[in-house]
């Protein structure tokens, strides 16, 4: 994978450089009116993010992954995702950093040369694969051993691609042969790895064969499914010079994820400062409307569980907290969380600049601080965290909260059950993406405008 990514960045800068080649000395040839345009090194600062990058982005997105059975569709959808990301980056340089793009054209160029290009690198590698395949060369010399029952599960379990690169000669049940038949077998068949399908084997008998193939200097593969979960996907890493055997399920370290924090800092800068005057315009209502401080600042659940300090503005009366007691039979949410359409411990300027999500603003600052994130669940006041009653629901903290998330892009005023809206959250966690993030904050601008996203 990484050797095409490094062909794809290649391709990438060969077809900005063409891109710039077409429109500077072959479009003035059958149109001699146009303008000219800058020379390359104009353009080096595109191909200085577009190449090296793209690859990068596409493979989050996928599009290196399951060649053998993906669609042209499917792979066509996965550059137009990876575009739009880039292009978002291009346009954040033009934007911030003053870079110009001196030729719209060049653009329009370079971006279906690359497209076309990769996806004919695509087909061509797809298509040798098939070859590959057919004629069933090149393939790897393997044992497959472990017990029966697992192994059959195993080998069932096998895809086409998978197949093109290994060649079964063997298959050793350790668990009623001895592991000199597994020695045996090394020096019949001169294989380069022994695949353990081990689920049901105990880990002396495993712990004996894979120093057997260590004996004989022969990678020993071992199928990490001796837990069934539903979500935990398995990894593993070093501690204290252990293997350990890692179940997470939340995003682990990535380019991804980097981009995510990136985001997160540079976006809330950016928000911070074109949103004072909206700022200057709260602090006044509030001052006018009610008495009190302008700020409302909460104790709330954060990563994990870890309280931290919350910041809004102000939009009820000071002594809300208070009266909270004699409205709790008109909450109108199930489950710890407790919301009502009409509180009447609301001012009326409160009102607007929650229908607005103005209240919102200073978690800007929790975002610069690191506590929140631009995108995440909603965290919820530690007293409400404290009150859930189902242990799946706190899987909510296991990522860091945020402004918004698919709860509020969807219209948080038409859900009143806490289980939808935990599943939301959940569905945002086992799903992430960087571009799911994007779409969201795409979407959270109109939901805000309509009045659906706050209440």
């Amino acid at each position: 994978m990484q050797l095409t990514e490094l062909l794809d960045s290649a391709l990438l800068a060969f077809c900005l450089w063409f891109g710039h080649f077409l429109r500077s000395a072959v479009v003035p040839v059958f149109m001699p009116e146009v303008e000219a345009i800058p020379p390359l090194e104009k353009f080096y600062w595109v191909i200085a993010v577009v190449a090296p990058f793209m690859p990068i982005v596409l493979e989050s997105r996928g599009f290196y992954s399951n060649i053998h059975h993906k669609t042209v569709g499917r792979s066509v959808w996965q550059l137009v995702e990876g575009l739009v990301i880039i292009g978002v980056a291009v346009a954040f340089c033009v934007v911030f950093f003053k870079w110009s793009v001196e030729s719209r054209a060049v653009v329009v160029f370079s971006v279906a040369l690359g497209a076309l290009s990769l996806l004919l690198r695509e087909s061509w590698q797809r298509e040798a694969l098939h070859r590959r395949m057919a004629s069933g060369k090149g393939r790897e010399r393997v044992i497959i051993a472990g017990e029966k029952e697992d192994m059959a599960a195993f080998l069932a379990g096998m895809e086409a691609d998978q197949w093109a690169g290994i060649d079964v000669f063997d298959q050793i049940d350790i668990m009623q042969r001895p592991i000199s038949d597994l020695v045996a077998a090394l020096h019949e068949h001169s294989v380069s790895r022994v695949l353990f399908a081990a689920q049901h084997v105990h880990f002396s008998k495993i712990e004996e064969a894979v120093q057997a193939c260590e004996t004989e200097g022969v990678e020993a593969w071992i199928a990490a499914d001796f837990f069934q979960t539903a979500i935990a996907r398995p990894t593993f890493d070093m501690l204290g010079g252990r293997l350990m055997l890692v179940f997470h399920t939340t995003p682990q370290a990535s380019w991804e994820l980097l981009c995510k924090a990136i985001v997160d800092r540079v976006g809330a800068f950016v928000l911070l400062l074109l949103s004072l005057p909206f700022w200057l315009v709260a602090m006044a209502g509030i001052r006018l409307s009610s008495r009190g401080p302008v700020f409302f600042r909460q104790e709330r659940a954060g990563h994990y569980g870890k309280p931290f300090v919350m910041w809004k503005f102000r939009t009820m009366h000071v002594d809300a907290e208070s009266q909270r007691a004699g409205l709790e039979a008109h909450n109108e949410m199930d489950g710890p969380v407790f919301k009502i359409t009409n509180d009447p411990r609301i001012f009326a300027f409160g009102r607007w600049l929650r229908r607005t999500s103005i209240d919102e603003l200073p978690q800007l600052i929790n975002v610069l601080r690191g506590d929140m994130s631009l995108v995440g669940p909603r965290p919820l006041p530690v007293y409400e965290i404290q009150r859930i009653e189902k242990h799946a629901q706190r899987r909510r903290l296991s990522v860091k909260p945020g402004l918004t998330c698919l709860w509020q892009v969807t219209g948080r005023n038409g859900i009143k059950n806490f289980e939808e809206w935990v599943a939301l959250d959940l569905k945002y966690i086992d799903n992430w993406s960087f571009w799911l993030d994007l779409k969201i904050l795409a979407q959270t601008l109109p939901a805000v405008i309509r009045g659906s996203g706050a209440s």
